[in-house]
């Protein structure tokens, strides 16, 4: 108890003094999931918004697979990015592989399908309230999820920050890709795996101190967003 009472006083210090090795790896952490978070957003949600506007038969089988992939374990899917961007793989002359690039494909897998999935319960509302009106308008289906995405945007935020708090928290995935390299592809997770291991469990309670903090923020931003959307 007297060992992991030093620990965590350690990782408040290094909190407090703004350690280098943390900053670099918490930095590094926010840079890579932020950006795969807006990617996946930004393929995301028209394509989820899409689907909630338009009836074909292949729908109801896209929106299964999307719900299916949720529960995707995240190992699967860094064995897929890995196999896509290893060299005999069709990205492998990218030489991606054990990069932060490689880590953001990763965490683009992970979070698409959640983004799609969320987006299009986002937006099936509005198009149900605003379908006649967009159609006596003569509306194209661009302009609808165009318009469509702008009425749900408080939701929509909500959503980014559902993928945000998916990517951030992940490990498994990142690390098959990335290698955990010190310096270049070591996250807050990852080194929180790896240090714990090791037996150092002052930066490891440290940069899990910072991402509990980060984890209960986005919690609270989604939580404030869905209180202000219901008011409406």
């Amino acid at each position: 108890m007297d060992d992991l009472g030093e620990a965590f006083l350690i990782a408040l210090q290094l909190i407090a003094v703004g350690d280098r090795e943390l900053l670099r790896t918490v930095e590094l952490s926010l840079r890579v999931s932020l950006t795969a978070s807006g990617l996946a957003f930004v393929l995301g949600a028209p394509l989820g918004t899409f689907l909630a506007i338009q009836s074909f038969s292949a729908r109801p089988v896209l929106l299964v697979v999307s719900n299916a992939l949720l529960g995707l374990p995240s190992v699967v899917v860094g064995l897929v990015a890995y196999l896509v961007l290893s060299r005999a793989g069709p990205l492998g002359g990218l030489g991606l592989l054990f990069t932060w690039e490689a880590m953001v494909f990763a965490q683009v897998l992970l979070t698409l399908p959640i983004v799609v999935v969320l987006s299009y319960r986002a937006t099936e509302t509005y198009w149900t309230d605003y379908r006649d009106s967009l159609v006596v308008l003569g509306s194209s289906r661009l302009q609808s999820v165009s318009l469509l995405i702008a009425a749900a945007r408080g939701a929509l935020v909500t959503v980014f920050l559902a993928a945000f708090g998916r990517a951030i928290a992940e490990v498994g995935a990142i690390m098959m890709v990335g290698g955990n390299i010190r310096g270049h592809t070591r996250t807050m997770t990852t080194t929180i795996a790896l240090e714990t291991s090791r037996g150092d469990l002052a930066l490891a309670l440290g940069l899990g101190l910072i991402l509990v903090a980060l984890t209960l923020l986005v919690s609270s931003l989604a939580f404030v967003l869905n209180r202000r959307m219901s008011d409406f």
